[in-house]
């Protein structure tokens, strides 16, 4: 589920538009629905408070003025992987070697 703070892609009719923040999740009078604020990330940055009900959040379409809608949580790459255990062989990543900075200086 998405929370406070996760990134979020948000698509319109099955098209990525834009990512977001989450900046809050409240509840709403309703019960099961929470007034969700977003931070559009994009220029200018906009705040959005879109009213959405628990299953929406985490992923299911809904629809806006009649346009099927939906947000996807993103996760880094990294998180993913250490998630998963994988390591960097088997996804192509190339082991990076360690240079110690203290040791430049020295010479």
């Amino acid at each position: 589920m998405a929370d406070i703070n996760d990134l979020v892609l948000i698509y319109m009719q099955d098209q990525p538009q834009a990512f977001a923040r989450i900046e809050a999740i409240e509840p709403d009078v309703k019960r099961g629905w929470y007034h969700v604020s977003l931070l559009l990330l994009q220029i200018p940055l906009t705040e959005v408070t879109w009213i959405l009900r628990d299953v929406y959040i985490n992923g299911e379409t809904f629809t806006m003025d009649g346009k099927p809608m939906r947000l996807e949580k993103v996760v880094s790459p990294l998180k993913k992987r250490i998630r998963e255990k994988t390591p960097p062989e088997e996804t192509g990543d190339k082991k990076g070697k360690v240079i110690s900075l203290r040791d430049l200086k020295k010479k």
